[in-house]
């Protein structure tokens, strides 16, 4: 037996310069130089420091298991967060994944854990980069019956059944208490990313990454990819923001019926 820390992490693009498949209206992943999600980076030292925290204090074998869906490309962030402290790595790669929304992505995820076996926390960032929709941790709780609790600024205290944290709630905070096998979702204020010693990027550089398709994993293909989601993108462009400067003389009565001119006649051209 085992306890296992599964951490999801997603690539997302390095820049803001991104192309768009103009049929289904996703992300162009293939080719495109890409990074481990910037709050993810968190949530994989957290994982380091739970194992940390935990051994010595335990018979039971404490893993980190960083698990990401995405093309064969991503391999490399999850050789980056060997390099980071986890353990070992898994990439979820299948044609059968692409243009998964949030909920499909979970299900996928949901699978892993499940094939993983012994995972007693799931860690998550608050949220990507490019979707920026927070639902992955909250869908996967959901999906695994497992309790979920977000924004997460610290994890007071560990054991093997239970865990402490402290959730960030606008202008307080909550103390919260719950059982584990749990999915959490952290903040960047938990921790200080650490960078990577020689012996970690060597790790890294070797280790044997699994790659798990959709067989593998035991998901019907309808509850995958583009006909397993439920939402669908209708349209993505870029907003182009328009800086019109219009310089108005006059006297000052005639400047405010101007501008007041302006204002009402603003949305209906």
């Amino acid at each position: 037996m085992k306890f296992k820390v599964m951490i999801c992490i997603k690539q997302v693009p390095s820049s803001t310069e991104i192309k768009i498949d103009p049929a289904t209206n996703t992300l162009i992943r293939e080719g495109a130089e890409n990074i481990i999600n910037p709050f993810d980076v968190y949530a994989i030292e957290e994982g380091v420091r739970i194992k940390e925290r935990l051994a010595g204090t335990t018979d039971i074998e404490i893993e980190t298991v960083v698990v990401t869906m995405g093309p064969p490309q991503s391999e490399k962030i999850l050789r980056e967060a060997i390099s980071l402290g986890a353990d070992k790595a898994v990439l979820l790669s299948d044609r059968a994944f692409a243009g998964s929304d949030t909920l499909a992505t979970s299900r996928v995820l949901s699978a892993a854990a499940k094939k993983l076996g012994d995972v007693k926390i799931i860690l998550c960032g608050k949220q990507t980069m490019d979707g920026d929709t927070g639902q992955v941790g909250p869908e996967i709780g959901q999906l695994l019956n497992m309790p979920f609790v977000g924004y997460i600024s610290e994890i007071q205290l560990i054991a093997l059944d239970r865990i402490l944290l402290k959730q960030l709630k606008e202008k307080k905070y909550d103390i919260i208490e719950t059982e584990l096998p749990a999915v959490l979702s952290v903040l960047k204020e938990i921790n200080s990313p650490r960078i990577p010693g020689l012996k970690n990027m060597m790790k890294a550089k070797a280790a044997p990454i699994e790659k798990w398709g959709i067989n593998d994993l035991q998901i019907n293909p309808a509850q995958a990819g583009l006909d397993g989601s439920a939402t669908r993108v209708i349209k993505i462009f870029k907003h182009e923001i328009k800086n019109d400067t219009k310089v108005i003389e006059n006297n000052l009565k005639a400047q405010v019926d101007e501008i007041c001119k302006e204002l009402f006649s603003y949305g209906k051209t």
